[in-house]
């Protein structure tokens, strides 16, 4: 080992432990100096008695519904409807029921109310679904909520065909023309325009499937699916200072623009790159044809076998990158100019997080030209020569946060909440000073002092 590593590496550890130790009887004697006076203030014969309203929330009352099932209910309601709900229940999934509706000729407020309400819309189209004015009328509002609010719709084409249902013919022409009957030009027109419309989106036909069960299992499936990625990301939700980080972030990605960029993202260690670049990918990954967030790959060339020559750790990097994006295990590599050919015609969100050698961005992001019109490679390293040796001219200094910031962030993880508990507070920021405002240590020594 390299004797100055050696020595500095003490060096640092003696730092550290040094002011672990300092913290920690602050803490400690802060914490005995508050249960002291606790115990004094309390008495045995002082007592609580807790209470709980049993009000119910007006949130529940207004919680949306999860999915909207419109169907005929002669044709399903006892057979393939049952089934898939129970697989519903199952998994937690909440369908509206429209069981203490009265049905008319027209669908009232309610019912327009429930469908906009609904996460996701599924049309059961059967054989006699279109023999009730009542199914056409739901499934105008469903495909409006579709077009106007971006809904989601799913389509189950139960014992039809799509063909007859996009051009009302067979079985079901026959009893839509008979639900046409002494109705208007104007709502016959209105019907056909959404039987055409959901007939064009894929969905599953039961002619398709030998189980009715299994297929009952994978729509439920799909369904929650579709709500666990329609459901708002909270985990960055208590970032001190994320705002301002993801203005500049957002100015610098220019995700308007069909340019292949890279991003450079530097700062020292501890400083918060890696968490930068997670929420820039959380945000924004959905909207890219493939994406990857490849982390820390200092360690990775560090914990693999080491290569024999600079061209073999290319193509072991150039594998593992490869394989990850395109999904493909053991993919075999003959040479380093798979990458280009793959993904040049391609809209990519690329994450390299932790670069810290050229070899590295040689191996997985040479050049812009092997990437598609639009995409995006965002690069953390803690070396800013590194970038501008590869040509990257936007690059993000992430900077300290302020003082009042750094004392947030050690609160949040102290106290889980943004301000000290009483009695901490020129404790918090005594702490806070003496960690320099590194985010990485205040989130190391927040969270070993949280609950003491």
């Amino acid at each position: 080992m390299d004797s100055s590593f050696y020595f500095g590496f003490c060096a640092a550890a003696i730092t550290f432990f040094t002011l672990f130790g300092t913290i920690f009887f602050m803490f400690y004697g802060k914490h005995k100096s508050h249960q002291e006076n606790k115990t004094i203030a309390s008495s045995p014969s002082s007592s609580s008695t807790l209470s709980f309203s049993s009000t119910p929330s007006s949130l529940s009352q207004n919680r949306k519904h999860e999915v909207f099932p419109s169907f005929h209910g002669a044709d399903v309601r006892k057979t393939f409807l049952a089934h898939i709900l129970k697989e519903f229940k199952g998994k937690g999934i909440v369908p509206f029921i429209d069981n203490d509706i009265e049905r008319s000729k027209s669908i009232g407020p309610e019912l327009i109310e429930a469908i906009k309400r609904s996460k996701i819309a599924i049309v059961l189209l059967s054989r006699n679904y279109a023999s009730s004015s009542w199914c056409l009328n739901e499934l105008v509002e469903i495909m409006k909520c579709r077009e106007e609010l971006g809904q989601t719709v799913m389509t189950i084409f139960y014992d039809v065909n799509p063909t007859d249902v996009k051009k009302q013919t067979g079985d079901f022409g026959k009893v839509f023309k008979k639900t046409c009957k002494g109705k208007t030009k104007e709502d016959i027109k209105r019907w056909q325009n959404v039987l055409e419309a959901v007939a064009t989106i894929a969905g599953e036909h039961s002619r398709n499937w030998d189980n009715e069960a299994t297929m009952t299992e994978k729509i439920a499936t799909d369904v929650s699916n579709m709500l666990n990625r329609y459901s708002p990301s909270r985990d960055f939700d208590d970032l001190i200072g994320m705002g301002a980080h993801m203005k500049e972030m957002e100015s610098l990605l220019c995700l308007d623009s069909d340019e292949v960029r890279m991003i450079g993202i530097w700062g020292p260690s501890g400083i918060g790159k890696t968490t930068i670049a997670r929420v820039l990918y959380s945000q924004f990954s959905e909207s890219f044809e493939l994406s990857i967030f490849m982390e820390n790959i200092k360690e990775l060339m560090y914990t693999r076998p080491m290569c024999s020559d600079e061209y073999s750790a290319k193509i072991q990097l150039q594998q593992q990158f490869l394989s990850q994006i395109i999904n493909h295990k053991d993919m075999e590599l003959p040479h380093l100019g798979v990458a280009q050919d793959r993904l040049n015609d391609k809209r990519v969100l690329i994450v390299l997080d932790s670069i810290d050698q050229s070899i590295q961005l040689d191996a997985i992001a040479k050049e812009t030209r092997w990437f598609g019109h639009g995409s995006r490679i965002i690069i953390t390293t803690q070396d800013q020569r590194l970038l501008k040796a590869h040509g990257i001219n936007h690059i993000y200094k992430v900077e300290f946060p302020s003082a009042y910031e750094a004392y947030q962030m050690f609160c949040m993880y102290a106290f889980g909440q943004k301000f000290p508990k009483d009695g901490f507070e020129e404790l918090a920021w005594q702490v806070t000073k003496l960690l320099g405002n590194l985010p990485l240590g205040l989130r190391v020594m927040g969270s070993h002092f949280r609950g003491m």
